[in-house]
């Protein structure tokens, strides 16, 4: 075993007001002990959640707890590291292949800096599976990234912040100057296809890993390859935005050195067709008030077969998407240009962010239907009206949409999502960062402001379009009743694009009294078809990331015969577990399979989007 050791200085803690109530003490178990018993319940068919006793703590503790997810980690292994079960075994029927974890690694340099989350340096995790001789080893390395090489002195293995700020960078907190506002740190979700690995971020091109060794590639042109010259473009004559537009990309491109397109981190898998779906927008969309979007789709081969080009006049900003059999879907999450937090930002004042602000000028949430093949699809319907859904939705990730066609020649649609209101999202405070005072605050996180429903929530919406395109009924609704904050849909894979049975996600029980919201600490099964909810959750002072299904080796076909793999961050012992739960027996006691450890000094940061790849 080999891991390449660096020592950062102490990681900063910082704490509320010292009117605080005084910190509660907790001891520590033995690091390898056991964690005690997590709580597998199930959920009555009301899926309202249970009411379990909020625990008392003080709110020095809850930051405490908070903050521990986002300590830097900058070790990295040279080879595999075996990891080893403290509780059960990996299954007989487990498969072999690797659990791949995009995220953060680092927070802090060696001079006193801090970035946000979102722009901590992509910190690659890989956890290999052998499912013949039932052994596990973890690997983690730090993708070398053009910001990487700025920012870390490989000789003295120091690290010095030049761009900082969410989704930007104030350079080196200079107020002029700020020629970089895109820094591409490749953090935030993984895709495995044709055999390459790629690490995404959402504003520049992937990354190619070395799926073995994790070593770094290079940057690798998936997005806009041949889309240009030979895409179908659905967008209308050329008008004064264009003309803006033309005035602008030199200007983003040359001097502020963005990428001409942004490629967005999450992608879509048609299995159907055996196909892998993407889609960019434009640099210069940032600054106007349209929307362009570039759908890009591949064959097994990684050879492009089809691009759709798309010219919406709307101004919003796209995290995710939904794709059905023959429609890309777009909920608008609606935003306007900010006058005076632009020219903050062109001077080096602020982050880029601050150039954007939420639009929820309108109670209603517009829904782009747009055709992947061809117009025929939508039976004369004009793409550029949205379907709009009666309440202010923010869409934040998609788990799941298909369509079915009935015999009176109805179009249904359905999308089952994670979303949340206009008045909570703050993409500027996102996980409670304040970039002026380098403060990572969990209130911001779990305001309630009067109203859950304001918080992130699994929806279902459904809509149903007649013959000829027409908008019969659109509806919202909590996912079978939960109301509980959630997000991180995912189903078995087998069953994208169809009507699924099973959801998983994560979510929060909703017991600790300072951090009712998030972090998440359980994992939720939503059983579509007897309406039904049933949770496993984790122990005291220990959180979940991104629930991920993996089918049975032997699996006879049922949709949910397989596993549910996540990582659970045990802050109350300064370690990270790779936990199996028995997706079948999620609700009962007997729902984990095995917890995995991973070494108390390879112990990470929580990580955004991960990939199941089978060998």
């Amino acid at each position: 075993m080999m891991i390449k050791m660096s020592l950062p200085l102490p990681p900063k803690i910082f704490l509320p007001p010292s009117n605080s109530p005084p910190t509660h003490h907790h001891q520590a178990p033995s690091p390898l002990a056991p964690p005690r018993a997590a709580i597998s319940i199930a959920i009555p068919e009301t899926g309202l959640g249970r009411t379990g006793t909020i625990h008392e703590e003080s709110t020095s503790s809850a930051f405490r707890d908070y903050q521990s997810l986002f300590l830097s980690q900058r070790s990295e292994t040279v080879e595999p590291v075996v990891i080893k079960p403290i509780e059960g075994s990996i299954p007989v029927d487990f498969p072999s292949g690797t659990y791949y974890l995009a995220g953060p690694g680092l927070f802090e340099d060696d001079h006193g800096s801090t970035v946000h989350p979102l722009d901590g340096h992509g910190y690659l995790r890989a956890f290999h599976i052998d499912g013949i001789k039932r052994k596990a080893t973890f690997t983690a390395k730090y993708v070398k990234t053009e910001a990487k090489l700025e920012e870390h002195d490989p000789v003295t293995d120091t690290w010095r912040f030049t761009h900082r700020g969410p989704f930007s960078v104030l350079k080196g907190g200079k107020r002029f100057g700020n020629t970089k506002v895109m820094k591409n740190v490749a953090n935030t979700s993984v895709l495995k296809w044709a055999g390459r690995l790629l690490c995404l971020w959402e504003g520049g091109e992937p990354y190619e890993i070395e799926s073995g060794s994790l070593d770094t590639v290079g940057r690798f042109n998936v997005a806009i390859n041949g889309c240009d010259d030979d895409s179908d473009r659905d967008v209308a004559g050329h008008d004064i935005w264009d003309t803006a537009a033309g005035l602008l990309k030199p200007i983003l491109q040359g001097v502020f050195k963005m990428p001409p397109k942004r490629f967005l981190s999450h992608y879509k898998i048609d299995d159907r067709r055996n196909r892998l779906l993407t889609v960019t927008c434009n640099a210069e969309d940032m600054l106007l008030p349209r929307s362009n979007f570039t759908f890009c789709e591949y064959d097994s081969e990684f050879k492009l077969i089809q691009t759709r080009e798309f010219k919406i006049d709307d101004h919003m900003m796209i995290h995710d998407w939904a794709v059905t059999d023959t429609h890309y879907v777009l909920f608008a999450n609606r935003v306007k240009l900010n006058p005076i937090g632009s020219m903050a930002a062109m001077c080096g004042m602020s982050p880029m962010v601050s150039a954007l602000t939420l639009n929820p000028s309108n109670e209603s949430s517009p829904i782009y239907l747009l055709p992947r093949f061809s117009e025929k699809s939508m039976g004369g319907r004009d793409w550029r009206v949205p379907v709009e859904v009666s309440s202010q939705l923010w869409l934040i990730h998609s788990g799941n949409a298909y369509e079915t066609r009935e015999d009176n020649g109805d179009l249904k649609i359905q999308i089952q999502a994670s979303a949340c209101s206009y008045r909570w999202f703050d993409f500027q405070k996102m996980f409670g960062y304040d970039w002026q005072s380098s403060k990572l605050d969990p209130s911001v996180m779990n305001l309630n402001r009067g109203d859950d429903k304001l918080l992130p929530h699994l929806v279902k919406v459904s809509m149903t379009l007649d013959a000829i395109g027409n908008c019969k009924s659109c509806d919202v609704e909590p996912l079978n009743g939960w109301n509980k904050p959630s997000d991180f849909p995912v189903i078995n894979s087998s069953w994208s694009g169809e009507k699924n049975k099973y959801m998983y996600c994560a979510s929060s029980s909703g017991t600790r009294r300072e951090l009712p919201h998030f972090p998440f600490d359980m994992v939720v099964k939503f059983d579509l078809d007897s309406n039904t909810v049933r949770t496993w959750s984790t122990g005291a002072r220990r959180f979940v990331g991104e629930p991920m299904f993996v089918p049975k080796s032997s699996s006879e076909g049922e949709e949910d015969d397989g596993y549910i793999i996540v990582v659970e961050y045990a802050v109350s012992v300064e370690r990270c577990f790779l936990v199996i739960l028995d997706a079948k027996k999620i609700g009962e006691s007997d729902a984990v399979v095995t917890r995995l450890a991973v070494p108390r000094n390879l112990t990470f940061p929580m990580g955004f989007h991960g990939l199941w790849a089978s060998d």
